[in-house]
């Protein structure tokens, strides 16, 4: 019969519990509200534990850089879908973000939304019979103002931006990140992926022109980096390979350009789930010399609105300045 060998428990060395550290004690649990039906009892009442920790870090960043130093977010096309561009529009308003970067997608949702009062269709109604992307007015105005943009030296989303002001009837006027953009001189650029948008399917679309007006965003984008320097904040908002790939080009040529900077600043990916690119070329690598990095994962329409309301709650009734001073 075999014989098993077994560890003498008894020979075991233990330790007092007051000679061991603790990473959760009493002060980091989270609490009710209490009768306090307001906002900021909510935020206080969450556990300074791991992601509400990092929710709060992020806000508070955010916040201290508002009229500071600069607050990219990038944006993929499910955040507008969901309902999110009023409470980024805010940041906007509030001098928090200064500089919006779409992918195509995101672009596409808030023209439409901004134009016609309505985006996102049934794709997979529309792929059977090809009309899937096919809507005539989306495609022929996009790709107009794209080429006129074109022609007037202009990027994307500068171009996209002043096609929708110079509009007399525009039902979601105060849903666009376009527009407030536009409004309020923040810097807005659309980095498209071509043959993934459905404005390329269209007749009108030209390769030219939408080359043009994107690598003209692609090189204000890289102008705008170096103001994260020492304490600026890029968010990746719901973009899991387009948005990631072109801030770390981007970046490269902000760093080539400036001596290695922008270094020291706060890099947040927030998606419903974790992908490799956002993990690897905004949260990781672009901080290895400095900064921190934080990965937020949950429901764009859940997390979104804590960050941004987070925010919102520690700035001061108005902020002053620009990135670029302090």
């Amino acid at each position: 019969m075999t014989q098993y060998r077994e560890a003498d428990f008894s020979r075991l060395k233990t330790v007092p519990i007051a000679q061991r550290h603790n990473k959760v004690e009493p002060s980091l649990l989270a609490h009710p509200p209490g009768s306090d039906p307001s906002f900021a009892a909510f935020w206080s009442s969450l556990p300074d534990i791991l992601a509400a920790r990092d929710l709060r870090y992020v806000a508070e960043q955010m916040a201290r850089a508002a009229g500071r130093r600069a607050v990219v977010a990038m944006l993929g096309g499910h955040v507008i879908k969901v309902g999110l561009g009023p409470l980024l529009g805010t940041l906007i308003a509030r001098g928090v973000i200064t500089h919006v970067a779409m992918n195509g997608s995101a672009a596409i949702h808030d023209f439409e939304l901004a134009a016609f009062g309505g985006t996102s269709e049934e794709v997979a109604a529309g792929l059977g019979d090809g009309s899937f992307g096919m809507a005539e007015e989306t495609g022929r105005e996009m790709n107009a103002a794209l080429n006129a943009g074109a022609s007037a030296q202009r990027g994307a989303g500068e171009a996209l931006a002043e096609s929708l002001r110079s509009r007399t009837e525009l039902p979601g006027r105060s849903a666009s990140l376009l527009v407030a953009c536009a409004e309020q001189g923040v810097p807005v650029t659309v980095h498209t992926t071509v043959g993934a948008e459905i404005i390329h399917q269209h007749p009108t679309a030209d390769g030219a022109a939408i080359g043009a007006t994107s690598h003209r965003d692609f090189k204000r984008l890289a102008a705008s980096l170096l103001d994260l320097h020492d304490g600026g904040v890029v968010l990746n908002l719901g973009s899991a390979v387009v948005m990631p790939e072109v801030f770390l080009k981007a970046l490269t040529i902000a760093r080539n350009l400036h001596q290695g900077r922008p270094t020291g600043f706060t890099a947040c990916d927030c998606d419903m789930q974790r992908h490799y690119r956002p993990r690897v070329n905004v949260v990781e690598r672009p901080t290895l010399g400095g900064g921190r990095g934080v990965q937020l994962t949950g429901h764009h329409e859940i997390l979104l609105p804590l960050l941004c309301w987070g925010a919102l709650a520690l700035l001061p009734q108005r902020t002053t300045g620009s990135p670029s001073e302090g």
